[in-house]
């Protein structure tokens, strides 16, 4: 929003623009021209940060001069004084500030009592672009909004937006500001963070944990979406214990820590999980000294900071802390730790943030008439997958402590988790945080994303609404038109990867958010949609349809987005098409097996194939995407699941089920017998060392197939023929084998083969013992057999009653070459090319 001078507006018109004030500062940088040249290529500015002035606001600065350097090549640097300073950054109270004010360059009244707040404007000589906020937080978030109009996204790192260069910098006169924030604390939960988010920053830190050089970088998004506040990840780490300067870091930077609803009293659960032994129950009625400590160090750590303090208690490790709801137990527990605060702090136990988080069972022992003192945040509910369970009514709107909401785009428990993907549509989420602040919800928000990654439009919409759910990007229309939500994902996307392409990246996000809500990739399963009625294959069409548009958005923009484009769009379109495939591929496997239709193992085949690629779309994003950078962040599993949780170690192949191929089964044209070419067997079973392999142009038909390499193993192998024998054919057949005059190359006597029918008893075939040149063989058997180039021999087998016939080959030497398979039933008289193949179906 920018302020302009008072005389230019109606009362009427200035009504309007606080209703529509926006969740960012009207556009204040140019860079064609403009009032003030900022910066331009390659030249050296001054940035003033006041010696007075707050670390975080320090911090923040300093990361201001990196985004100039990237934008413009610019060299910034930071010094305690306004001389000559082409950006002067001060905070309300600090002499820099004071200064401004004086000078009349800055409306004090404009920032005097308020809650993180900015004013950005030009000096009156035009030579200086100034920052000031009315807090720490405020000069920060006016830091921020100028590194994102300069171009530089807050998803710079977490989703590597890319940073398009400019010659110049310029800025416009007026005063800009984007008002204060309709939700007091505004945040987000890393959960659930095993196995991606730990094993990436055991891969990108060397930690088994998160130490603050990791949460440094989350501190910084967070700042940079005007967020305040964060419950850092518990599932197997311990903020404040793991790396003691954590807290320092979070409380340097201006970020607010909480945690989680089952850690009361800034204690990590991982701090008494991991000294159970030593601690005891995790049981107030018989361990309530023990526990009282545990809460002691707790609030002694965390009394020199801004952190939330959450009351309360529930059972150990995320469980129920009874099966009935002990409200006289619960009570006492609040009592004693508001009076631990009071103890360590030194001061009123209302004057430390405390938050009481009713969740699930907890919601019983306030419907039971449970009450904690009126300065208590009370922290509301959604049920796990974005519905919030209720609203405070008008009476409990009253409650000064105000209300606060904890929402869920990542989620582990009944009926399934949801970890690997955004699943949560836009729309539902907009729809569920206006219900929550239009019922009064707006003291806290707290959005549980899971990893982090990839939850980045839904972090982003989430604060954006945090900051001001009623400005015109999400107000409905007169008319009913959701136009100004759907407008902002395109800004979104035009933060990312420009104007030209935000319309179809928006377009294909939302209906990516659409097809994901349907059913989460864990819930995804062969019987999710109809098969008979196409209902599956009008879902996998769309699918394939989206997926199609996302590649050749892919293709089409700049090369420098397409790691972020990767991320937020290709990815999850992919993964999700390829699932549904894969599912679809398995639902007809089945139906076709149980028909007993052979067509059911090419499905078998294809989901098989789809499996792969899956494990192929995850390794592209852990290893090539961004160079590697988000190595370990895709390695969820989530093919498998037979329970609500992922407890199976690996993605497991879905069940399939193959029947006895009936492809290629010859038939006897009216001839008496079936010819059949090597390469047209139905099945082949390869051996240990040595693979099938059809040898084209060899012999007197078609081809040859062999066992290559000759040298490995022949355990084991084998090809199987299969063919329908004639009405009234014998009890016994002729079957004649037909190999290249291979030579006994081993000198072991001869090679052989064995040759069996339906599963018989095999008969074994010692095919060239008399293929050499002793004298009694030489001119009878060796010379015409090789210049022949092949050897015919013939079996006498018994012919069962069934239906379709299986003849199996079995090599038991190497270097053996199989040609042709004549199977007589009576009617095959010798010829040299041993008569024209058999139809085959």
């Amino acid at each position: 929003m920018m302020i302009r001078p008072k005389k230019f507006f109606s009362l009427f018109i200035m009504t309007v623009a606080v209703a529509l004030n926006a969740i960012a500062a009207d556009k204040f940088v140019a860079f064609d021209k403009g009032d003030m040249l900022l910066c331009q290529k390659g030249e050296a500015l001054t940035l003033c940060v006041g010696s007075d002035e707050n670390v975080g606001v320090k911090l923040a600065a300093k990361n201001l001069t990196t985004d100039i350097q990237k934008v413009c090549f610019a060299t910034a640097t930071i010094a305690p004084k306004t001389d000559g300073a082409r950006i002067v950054i001060a905070t309300l109270g600090t002499q820099t500030a004071t200064a401004l004010i004086k000078q009349g360059a800055v409306d004090g009244k404009a920032l005097k009592g308020k809650r993180e707040k900015y004013l950005i404007g030009l000096t009156k000589d035009k030579k200086s672009l100034y920052i000031v906020g009315s807090d720490r937080r405020g000069t920060i978030y006016g830091i921020y909004e100028l590194s994102r109009q300069l171009g530089v996204s807050p998803w710079y790192y977490w989703m590597d937006a890319p940073v398009k260069a400019q010659t110049a910098v310029y800025i416009n006169n007026g005063t800009y500001t984007d008002g204060e924030p309709a939700v007091r604390y505004r945040g987000i939960f890393l959960n659930d963070e095993a196995p991606c988010l730990t094993t990436w920053v055991e891969k990108t830190f060397g930690t088994k944990y998160g130490d603050h050089r990791f949460y440094e970088k989350v501190f910084e998004l967070v700042l940079r979406l005007k967020g305040n506040y964060i419950w850092p990840a518990m599932w197997g780490w311990a903020f404040y214990a793991d790396d003691p300067l954590n807290s320092k870091t979070a409380n340097d930077m201006g970020v607010i820590i909480g945690t989680s609803h089952h850690e009361p009293m800034a204690r990590n659960h991982q701090e008494w999980a991991r000294h159970r032994d030593e601690y005891g129950k995790w049981n107030y009625s018989t361990n309530k000294d023990v526990i009282q400590r545990f809460f002691t160090e707790g609030i002694e750590r965390a009394k020199d900071t801004e952190d939330i303090i959450t009351i309360g208690m529930r059972g150990d490790g995320d469980e129920a802390m009874s099966e009935e709801a002990d409200t006289k137990l619960l009570q006492q527990v609040v009592a004693d730790q508001r009076k631990i605060i009071e103890k360590v702090t030194g001061r009123p136990a209302k004057e430390t943030p405390q938050m009481w988080a009713l969740y699930k069972e907890v919601m019983d022992y306030y419907d039971k008439g449970m009450r904690v003192p009126d300065d208590v945040t009370m922290l509301i509910c959604d049920d796990n997958w974005g519905n919030v369970r209720r609203v405070p009514n008008a009476k409990e709107r009253q409650h000064k402590g105000g209300w606060g909401l904890y929402y869920h785009v990542d989620y582990v428990g009944a009926p399934r988790n949801s970890k690997l993907l955004n699943c949560t549509p836009t729309q539902n989420m907009w729809e569920q945080l206006t219900l929550a602040y239009d019922y009064g919800i707006d003291r806290l928000w707290i959005l549980n994303v899971g990893d982090l990654k990839p939850m980045e439009y839904p972090i982003q919409l989430f604060m954006d609404m945090a900051w001001n759910p009623k400005t015109a990007d999400f107000i409905v229309g007169n008319s009913g038109s959701m136009d100004a939500l759907i407008q902002h994902t395109r800004q979104f996307c035009a933060s990312i990867f420009g104007d030209s392409e935000a319309d179809e990246a928006a377009r294909i996000l939302n209906l990516c958010g659409k097809y994901n809500g349907r059913c989460t990739p864990e819930m995804l399963d062969a019987a999710t949609y109809n098969l008979e009625s196409g209902e599956w294959a009008t879902v996998v069409s769309e699918y394939k349809d989206l997926e199609l548009a996302a590649l050749r958005q892919y293709s089409a923009i700049s090369s420098d987005a397409r790691d972020a484009y990767f991320q937020l769009i290709l990815f999850p379109v992919q993964l999700m098409a390829n699932l549904h495939e894969m599912y679809f591929a398995q639902a007809m496997n089945l139906s076709l097996a149980a028909k007993g239709d052979a067509k059911a193992n090419d499905w078998a085949d294809r989901c098989e194939r789809l499996f792969k690629r899956d494990a192929a779309l995850m390794a592209q994003y852990n290893k090539e995407i961004a160079s590697g950078k988000w190595d370990g962040m895709m390695s969820q599993q989530h093919i498998g699941y037979t329970s609500w949780c992922d407890d199976f170690p690996v993605d497991k192949l879905p069940q399939l089920k193959r029947i006895a191929d009936v492809k290629n089964v010859f038939e006897d044209s009216g001839r008496g017998y079936i010819s059949m070419e090597s390469e047209h067997f139905a099945e082949k079973t390869e051996a240990g060392g040595a693979q099938w392999t059809v040898i084209p142009y060899m012999g007197r038909t078609l081809s040859a197939v062999t066992l290559m390499p000759q040298t490995g193993s022949v355990k084991g192998a084998a090809l199987r023929y299969r063919f329908k024998a004639p009405k009234g054919a014998p009890a016994t057949v002729k079957v004649t084998v037909v190999t290249k005059s291979t030579l006994d190359f081993l000198n072991k006597g001869g090679l052989t083969y064995s040759l069996s029918l339906d599963g018989g008893t095999p008969a074994t075939v010692n095919f060239n013992a008399d293929l050499n040149e002793d004298p009694k063989n030489i001119y009878t058997v060796y010379y015409p057999t090789i210049a022949r180039r092949v050897v015919e021999k013939t079996v006498e087998l018994p012919l069962n009653d069934a239906t379709v016939h299986t003849l199996m080959f079995s090599p038991n030497d190497p270097g053996i070459v199989l040609e042709k398979l004549v199977v007589d039933f009576g009617g095959y008289t010798k010829q040299y090319l041993h008569g024209e193949e058999a139809v085959r179906k």
